[in-house]
């Protein structure tokens, strides 16, 4: 496959994600800002932003100012809007390997910005919206795209950023930890009534915490999409050698879901930002030692003058 093809369909898996996992943290922790003092609003937003990645730009930044940097700012790729025609132009430039009803679906979603405006729909609104269309696209991916090497790379990108995404959204919670019970947060990710079939009892929010980030089988837990973008990066080079590993990526991947997996403590709460720092780490490590691996492989040529 060509490099440039399988990079637009790996960061058309992280783009439409990302767009996915934002609206899910501005949806559940909107109507907690909305509440807030305007001086305490200011300062839990510039703190938000931070978690979310974004560098706030002045002091005067409020809610308003949130909104557009992580809802509706269509030059950022870290907002919803930018995500969503990010993911579009990347389909665009792949348009001869992604299915019809998926570039359609991407196209549809783009050109329906316009129409869930602030100003039209609400913020609320919009995050749902956003939500329906991007596990409309995330369907038609796994159904209507040939689940060979450019699937792998799709979902490649898609789980490491909801690794990412996850992590994000557990460290939001420190940010606006008063009022924000584990409940939200289960509903945020789409985990409650999983995690409510799991535990059957009552539960503390360690547990809430544990199922989010070690659960196997939620789909949206850290170790899950950790163990999700491992089977891909073995299925897309299954040379294997009796000692350690010639693809960093999978040696980032793997140590960080390993690590997750077998480590035991008595405070998980305690050490929840920690972890989450480490995770965010690795996922950038793992998207840089990708993008070495499978997407810069062409040396840039350089004429060399003679020496007089």
């Amino acid at each position: 496959m060509l490099s440039r093809i399988a990079e637009s369909l790996f960061w058309i898996g992280r783009y439409v994600e990302r767009a996915d996992g934002t609206a899910r943290i501005l949806d559940v922790h909107l109507e907690r800002l909305n509440h807030l003092p305007l001086d305490e609003q200011q300062s839990v937003a510039q703190e938000l932003l931070s978690v979310m990645g974004v560098r706030a730009s002045g002091e005067d930044f409020g809610l308003n100012e949130l909104l557009h940097a992580l809802a509706y700012d269509r030059q950022s790729a870290t907002s919803i809007s930018g995500s969503l025609g990010a993911a579009r132009e990347n389909a665009r430039r792949a348009r001869e390997t992604v299915s019809s009803s998926l570039w359609e679906s991407l196209n549809t979603t783009y050109y329906g910005l316009n129409q869930h405006r602030k100003d039209v729909v609400g913020t609320y609104r919009f995050c749902n919206w956003v939500l329906e269309r991007t596990a409309m696209v995330r369907g038609l991916a796994d159904t209507t795209v040939s689940h060979d090497e450019s699937w792998q790379f799709l979902v490649l990108g898609r789980s490491l950023e909801r690794a990412d995404m996850t992590a994000r959204m557990l460290s939001t919670r420190d940010v606006l930890s008063a009022g924000m019970s584990w409940v939200n947060m289960l509903r945020c990710a789409g985990a409650y009534e999983s995690f409510l079939r799991t535990r059957k009892a009552a539960f503390s929010d360690e547990h809430a915490a544990e199922f989010l980030l070690l659960d196997r089988l939620f789909p949206r837990s850290i170790v899950y999409a950790l163990r999700d973008a491992d089977e891909c990066l073995t299925t897309l080079d299954p040379s294997a050698q009796r000692v350690g590993f010639i693809n960093d990526a999978r040696r980032i991947v793997g140590q960080a879901r390993t690590f997750l997996e077998f480590h035991r403590t008595d405070d998980l709460m305690s050490e929840l930002p920690e972890h989450m720092e480490r995770v965010q780490k690795a996922v950038s490590q793992a998207s840089d030692a990708i993008s070495r691996k499978y997407f810069n492989q062409a040396a840039e040529l350089a004429w060399v003058g003679e020496v007089s």
